[in-house]
């Protein structure tokens, strides 16, 4: 009975990983409703890639409505589990302010964690970003971006959890 029991138990991680390689080859290849179909219910239990992937099919309507609050929510659920794919889209959707106010400081904090976290050309991608970003913003809100980023600890998946959106007055410059 204990045998069944081990192999009945080591079956749901192999069919999670199985579904988490075909729904990121599906999402590789373009095959974007097929993507959506393997990552959603691993987001739905708080897989941090398939979080950010689903957030990046929101975001640009591809194998589902566009939604920049829906994907904001991925994304802010992945990212503060530490996926740096994650973390950088959140960033660029404060940047933009799709989805969540517009705040420099918030998607430099994001953008900054990326690119610690990645490696390689992630990495590389991920510093442009933030750096292309710091041009907009002024020294004293890149030393906070970069003390929100230091102080940050990733947590644990909360399926409550949704993005940032206010009403606390964004500390971008407006120009």
């Amino acid at each position: 009975m204990s045998i069944i029991v081990l192999v009945g138990s080591g079956a749901a991680p192999a069919a999670h990983a199985d579904a988490l390689a075909q729904g990121t080859a599906a999402y590789s290849r373009g095959d974007y409703l097929r993507a959506a179909r393997e990552l959603s219910p691993l987001a739905q239990r708080g897989n941090a890639k398939a979080l950010g992937l689903l957030g990046f099919l929101y975001e640009h309507g591809f194998g589902e409505p566009q939604d920049y609050d829906v994907a904001a929510d991925f994304y802010a659920r992945g990212a503060v589990q530490g996926n740096p794919f994650a973390q950088a889209m959140l960033g660029l959707m404060y940047d933009k302010g799709h989805g969540v106010p517009l705040d420099f400081i918030l998607a430099y904090k994001w953008l900054n964690l990326a690119a610690a976290g990645s490696q390689g050309h992630d990495q590389d991608n991920f510093a442009r970003l933030r750096d292309a970003l710091a041009s907009k913003m002024s020294k004293d809100e890149i030393a906070a971006g970069q003390r929100l980023a230091i102080d940050w600890i990733a947590i644990s998946f909360d399926p409550k959890l949704k993005a940032d959106r206010g009403p606390w007055k964004s500390l971008h410059r407006s120009e």
